[in-house]
């Protein structure tokens, strides 16, 4: 039945795909993915999907424009080619931070998203840890949606002695995530009181529960230009705790990130690998895992019809 399978790979991640690919033992797809003189984007299928069940893998990473349409093309030149199903593997959506209308005249982008991929040719999407649960009701078509966080805590059990650790949230928006990666690691929790007062500016209240003497993981979706990671290590600090980590599912570190996080005095970071990091960002303290097992588990189950849910209960 694996014969009837096959994975494509967008520009975003290419050794992702071909990660997955190995670990389901099969050869990733044939792309000619190239520009016109007018620096239109000229994407065409190498190979016969005809009643294939097909599978895109691209991250929406920088330059995320570029990633997201070059995704809709591929869907779209698949549908063409009459593609029997074609699932967007998405690691990290990252639109879905634009999830609601908290400000005048603006767009819900991530239901936009959601809208165009069907449009182009998803009929299914496959993605990790989105920034909140309710996006995924922003699809009309299915979704399965996978998280790291058992991962991240398996790692993180093996790492580092927890008799006096403490999970951190870094505020109440993330409590819910952050009580999960809790219970995983059978430890208790914190809740950093942030309230943002506009785009650019936040402001940091108490620490609410038990962190003095302790070792606190702080556990957020994604870490982006880090400056909820340095502030929230600040606060811990002034609160008493003996030692600072942080993890977090996508290592998206944009824009000051590796500068922020070279100079702050936390203990170590714990990412995975849905964002490609290049080299020059890929500091000593940060660790990553691999979640392409994991996504090609996930992968061989929708293809054969099994429960995806079934591999984190």
């Amino acid at each position: 039945m694996i014969d009837t399978l096959k994975i494509f790979a967008g520009s975003s991640h290419p050794t992702f795909a071909e990660e997955i690919c190995r670990a389901l033992g099969i050869m990733p797809g044939r792309l000619d993915i190239s520009r016109f003189s007018n620096d239109n984007l000229s994407i065409q299928v190498q190979e016969n999907v005809r009643e294939r069940d097909v599978f895109v893998v691209q991250s929406f990473t920088e330059p995320v424009s570029d990633h997201i349409l070059e995704l809709f093309i591929i869907l779209d030149a698949l549908r063409s080619a009459s593609a029997k199903r074609i699932t967007a593997v998405v690691p990290y959506f990252s639109y879905a931070r634009s999830d609601k209308k908290d400000a005048p005249r603006i767009s819900i982008t991530g239901r936009l998203l959601a809208d165009l991929l069907a449009s182009a040719g998803a009929n299914r999407v496959l993605t990790m840890d989105l920034h909140s649960d309710q996006v995924h009701g922003f699809f009309s078509v299915p979704v399965d949606h996978l998280t790291a966080i058992p991962l991240i805590a398996s790692h993180i059990r093996k790492q580092f002695p927890l008799d006096q650790a403490v999970a951190v949230a870094t505020d109440a928006g993330a409590a819910k995530r952050v009580g999960r990666f809790a219970e995983y690691l059978n430890i208790p929790m914190a809740i950093i009181d942030k309230r943002r007062l506009s785009d650019t500016k936040v402001k940091h209240g108490l620490v609410v529960g038990e962190v003095a003497g302790r070792d606190a993981f702080v556990f957020d979706d994604e870490i982006a230009a880090a400056s909820t990671v340095v502030s929230t290590v600040k606060i811990l600090q002034e609160a008493g705790c003996r030692n600072v980590y942080a993890a977090a599912t996508h290592a998206v570190l944009c824009g000051p990130a590796v500068e922020r996080l070279r100079d702050c005095p936390v203990q170590g970071i714990i990412g995975t690998n849905t964002v490609f990091v290049p080299e020059a960002k890929r500091l000593p303290k940060i660790s990553t895992i691999s979640v392409a097992p994991l996504f090609a588990e996930a992968i061989k189950r929708i293809h054969t019809g099994e429960s995806v849910g079934a591999l984190f209960t």
